[in-house]
């Protein structure tokens, strides 16, 4: 009885989804001819005023339009007398108002355009189109009226149906009743032990998805050992040899007198050396090891500050615009690198357009919530300042954008970029404990936004630190001696020979003991300038122990590379006065006189 009568009930109801779909057709195909009948009106006035050739088409290729659309009607509607006699009548009405419109083209094209606009203006166009709507109209209400009374008709059948149905549910459940009396007993029983099973099983595939979440982790942990351990080897050694290279061209440079052409030479060496720096420094960057001295920073002062940069950086056939927010959050951020971003991110907006273009640099807080966080598995969530870089140029696809942070990854032409600015903005952020985002489209130009933990605490002195000046050096005072610790023997005679070249006693030592045994020595040393990495005893251990025999000498640390030492979770501990190698003459002695005065151990900038 069930069976029987679900499926009367589902041939009623399909039989009623068809005929309201019928309903459905009919109204469609009437609604699309009033809009023909309307815009033949249209187009014959249109026309007969303007006599544009556009509307003249479109009137001939309504026309032609009608047949097919009544036929189609007539089809739908043929197993309706009424609605067959309807047909009819529409057609006549639609073919007077064709011929009305037609006759009118004639006249117009004729030149008797004043005549046919009279004809117009006595409303027969007019009428002979309400008559096709009234028609229209009526076809509609007979549809209505049908799909109506076959509802009527057929909920009446669905309710006889559905209380058979339910006569024969409870039947069915009365015969049922002892069966499932003993029955649940049993299955009790068979579900309890089923449920022991899967959670057993539940259990064992949790651990299992644990141990490789954990051995994934480990494997990309491992990884990225690997990289940073061979980043900072590469970087020890290479700014090794360009501290030697940078300051010697620098210190030739000094000696010349008027010899043009070799200085462009030694200029040309000196350019390249300090490019090579620069990949070092990305180098170091990407792997989250470049030393950081963060600062309180309000970033919209610093993208104020960096506007006329950036407009210089760009060119003028680019346009940027700055949008800062109210009332924006404070950041703790190293913002010579955030600058250094900055500049990155509109190099790269304005390659995007080579034709010019629209550059956006926008500021908004920002808070990134545990449903973001969990969709990218390095992403804390928490209050952030937002800063984003947006361009209008050709945009990225979404297998660029996938490997756009990835190192040495670049969709520009060989020579016109190293593929570590993205990768490097990446390692700052990351080291930063923020996070960076690509939005883009193809030729719908893209943004990428870098958020910035927000700082809560003590604002630190946001001063700038001065422009340094390759005409004008700081020079040493009279009585001022430094030490020069260096266990790389050309380095040390590097900065010796500097050192001296700015009107300073140096005395140097190849290693710590040296160093300690110099300070015992020598009273006059006012300054260390010592290496980190060297054999025996690094750089901090020494300074620990030569500030035991002398407190009141002044520390300059000094490396190419250094994880532990000085720097902790990337940034440099307080109050450590710090100068990465390789740097030149005016560098070394804007830091050396930094130091000596008290203002070089990681001030604000």
């Amino acid at each position: 009885m069930a069976t029987v009568a679900a499926l009367f009930l589902a041939r009623a109801q399909s039989r009623a989804g068809d005929w309201s779909e019928h309903s459905l057709r009919v109204q469609i195909l009437l609604t699309g001819l009033t809009d023909h009948v309307r815009a033949i009106e249209s187009e014959h006035r249109g026309y007969v005023l303007t006599r544009s050739p556009a509307m003249k088409a479109n009137l001939n290729k309504l026309a032609d339009e009608i047949d097919p659309s009544l036929d189609r009607l007539a089809f739908e509607v043929s197993d309706n007398p009424l609605q067959i006699s309807n047909v009819a009548r529409l057609r006549r009405a639609i073919a007077a108002k064709l011929a009305f419109a037609r006759q009118g083209v004639v006249a117009a094209d004729a030149g008797e355009q004043r005549g046919e606009t009279s004809r117009i203006e006595t409303g027969e166009g007019v009428r002979r189109m309400k008559v096709a709507l009234t028609i229209m109209q009526q076809m509609v209400n007979e549809e209505e009226r049908l799909l109506s009374e076959r509802r009527r008709q057929t909920d009446l059948l669905v309710q006889g149906l559905g209380l058979m149905l339910v006569g024969a549910v409870l039947i069915t459940l009365v015969a049922a009743a002892v069966v499932i009396n003993d029955s649940v007993r049993r299955e009790s029983e068979i579900l309890k032990a089923r449920d022991e099973a899967l959670a057993a099983g539940a259990a064992l595939r949790d651990q299992m998805t644990a141990r490789e979440n954990a051995e994934e982790q480990m494997r990309q942990m491992q990884k990225m050992e690997s990289i940073g351990q061979l980043t900072g080897g590469i970087a020890h050694d290479f700014n090794n040899m360009l501290a030697i290279v940078i300051g010697s061209l620098d210190l030739a440079r000094r000696r010349l007198g008027d010899p043009d052409r070799l200085l462009r030479y030694i200029d040309n060496a000196h350019e390249g050396a300090e490019r090579a720096a620069a990949l070092t420094a990305r180098l170091l960057a990407f792997s989250r090891q470049q030393p950081l001295a963060p600062l309180t920073v309000d970033v919209n002062k610093l993208v104020a500050s960096m506007s006329e940069l950036l407009q210089r950086t760009v060119g003028e056939q680019y346009m940027v615009e700055t949008v800062l927010a109210g009332g924006l959050w404070r950041t703790f951020v190293d913002p010579s690198q955030l600058e250094n971003a900055v500049i990155n991110l509109a190099v790269n907006a304005r390659d995007a357009m080579p034709e010019g273009g629209h550059i956006t640099i926008e500021t908004a807080n920002a808070y990134l919530d545990d449903d973001y966080a969990r969709s990218r598995g390095d992403v804390t969530p928490g209050q952030y300042v937002m800063l984003s870089v947006t361009d209008t140029g050709t945009g990225m696809s979404a297998d660029v954008i996938a490997k756009a942070f990835d190192p040495f990854f670049t969709t520009k032409p060989v020579g016109k970029g190293t593929g570590l600015g993205l990768s490097q903005i990446f390692g700052f952020m990351k080291q930063t404990g923020g996070h960076a985002a690509i939005y883009s489209e193809p030729d719908h130009g893209t943004t990428v936004k870098l958020y910035i933990p927000r700082h809560i605490g003590q604002i630190a002195d946001t001063r700038s630190r001065p422009a340094i000046s390759e005409a004008v050096v700081p020079t040493a005072r009279p009585g001022e001696t430094v030490l020069v610790v260096e266990d790389e023997q050309r380095v040390r005679h590097f900065s010796v020979d500097a050192l001296r070249e700015l009107g300073y006693v140096v005395i140097s030592a190849a290693n710590g003991s040296d160093a300690l045994k110099a300070l015992g020595e020598q009273p006059s040393i006012t300054m260390m300038f010592t290496d980190i990495v060297m054999p025996e005893m690094n750089g901090r251990k020494l300074a620990d122990a030569a500030l035991k025999i002398r407190p009141d000498v002044k520390v300059l640390f000094t490396t190419g590379y250094t994880r532990n030492a000085v720097v902790h979770n990337g940034m440099l501990d307080a109050g450590v006065a710090f100068l990465p190698k390789p740097f030149s003459v005016t560098q070394l002695g804007v830091k050396v006189r930094e130091v000596l005065d008290g203002k070089g151990a990681n001030r604000p900038i």
